[in-house]
Order: C-alpha cells, then sequence, then structure tokens
C-alpha cells in the first residue's frame, strides 16, 4: 500500500524510479505524519527533468518566481533552437532570449553556465558517479547557482532519493501545516527535522510540495 493510500486508489502517474514504492512505505513507517498526504492530495505526480544542461537551464529560470511564470517562459525558452544545449545557447541573441521571458541576469547567468559546460569547469555528464555531497558542492561552486539550485536539480533531474532543499519556503511552508508548527522552520531547524527521513528525504520533499499545493488550492506546475 502506498503511503496510506487505500486499495482503490490510482496508481502514480508517470516513470517512477524503482526505489519510490519502498521509499513511500519506508517513510510513512518513520514519520506517519506523511501517510495523510496522498490519501488527502491524490496520486502523488512524478515531476522529471532531462539531465545535462536543459535541465539545469529549467531549473534556473524557476528560480525566485511562481511555478506558472517558469512554465511559461520555460516553454518559449525550450522552443528556441538550440536552447537546451550549452552551443545552442551560446549562439542565441540577447533579444530572442529577452523576447522568450529571460530577465538580463539570467541571460547572462545562462550563459556562463553554457561556457563552463564547454571548458570542462561544470561536469554535468559526471553527476551520476559524484556522492549527493559532492554532487551538491560541484554544482554550487558555480557563480549563481548556490546549495537550492543545485538540490533541485540533483532531485528533479537526478532522480536522487536523499535531497532535501533545506532553504526551500514552500517546504518550510508545508512542513509547519502538515505538524501543526506554532511557526514556520527556519532552514536550520529544517535541516534537523529532515534527519528523521533519511535516506528518502526527496520523496519527503516531494510529498511535502504536494501537500502544501493541495492546501493552498494551487495548480501541480510542470509535468515534466
Amino acid at each position: 500500500m502506498t503511503c496510506g493510500a487505500s486499495t482503490e486508489s490510482a496508481p502514480l502517474p508517470g516513470a517512477l524510479p524503482a526505489w519510490v514504492e519502498a521509499g513511500l512505505a519506508a517513510l510513512c513507517v518513520a514519520d506517519p505524519d506523511f501517510a495523510s498526504i496522498i490519501p488527502a492530495a491524490g496520486p502523488l505526480p512524478w515531476r522529471s527533468r532531462s539531465r545535462g544542461f536543459g535541465g539545469l537551464a529549467r531549473t534556473v529560470l524557476g528560480q525566485q518566481i511562481s511555478n506558472q511564470a517558469a512554465e511559461a517562459i520555460w516553454r518559449r525558452f525550450s522552443a528556441l533552437p538550440g536552447a537546451s544545449t550549452p552551443e545552442g545557447m551560446l549562439t542565441l541573441t540577447d533579444e530572442e532570449l529577452r523576447i522568450a521571458g529571460l530577465s538580463r541576469p539570467k541571460v547572462a547567468h545562462l550563459r556562463s553556465l553554457a561556457a563552463a559546460c564547454l571548458d570542462g569547469s561544470l561536469r554535468l555528464h559526471e553527476l551520476p558517479g559524484m556522492s549527493d555531497e559532492v554532487a551538491i558542492d560541484h554544482l554550487a561552486a558555480q557563480r549563481g547557482l548556490g546549495p537550492w539550485t543545485a538540490q533541485v536539480h540533483l532531485l528533479f533531474a537526478e532522480d536522487r532519493a536523499d535531497i532535501f532543499p533545506y532553504a526551500d519556503v514552500a517546504l518550510a511552508a508545508s512542513v509547519q501545516h502538515l505538524k501543526q508548527l506554532s511557526a514556520r522552520p527556519s532552514a536550520p531547524a529544517l535541516i534537523g527535522i529532515s534527519d528523521l527521513w533519511r535516506p528518502w528525504r526527496s520523496l519527503a520533499a516531494r510529498l511535502l510540495w504536494h501537500h502544501w499545493r493541495h492546501v493552498t488550492g494551487r495548480p501541480a506546475g510542470e509535468s515534466g
């Protein structure tokens, strides 16, 4: 049974990694609060992104804006020829990227990341062979990325099982609501709380986002 769901529940949509079912069962035993999410909010949508530069670009474009705005910008950006590759990104003009909805800082940021991929200082193709800690440090070492972007990229593009973006505001709000806390937990507090969810913290994050979308009535956001 999936995290408290009844036997009549619809199967989880999307191509699920092999570890998900066992992770859901273990997570709900470790923290029974999670068992209420899927019965209330429905099947967990499995959002994923492509590996490599395209997936990282999608994460960067979603920084500090709503899911809906990020989706609209991504659709326009990804429709540009070659935008999802470092080589193609560097051939696009500022005007093309502006029309797609990218701000000047994000244009500069993506150009810098594309150049780093080409000169070898950003080794996205080596991420699968890195530990979680090494992969986060490698991505966060790039100018303008930071831990949150690194963690979100590894969670959605690499399907890592034990990544938790502890600075994510929606996760903090969801934890406060789910656990009926008097205040929204700080990032350090979230790190401590999430220790209980190892080694399934990525799944915990997905469930918490799913819970927060449900209780706030927000749409699920990207579907792939």
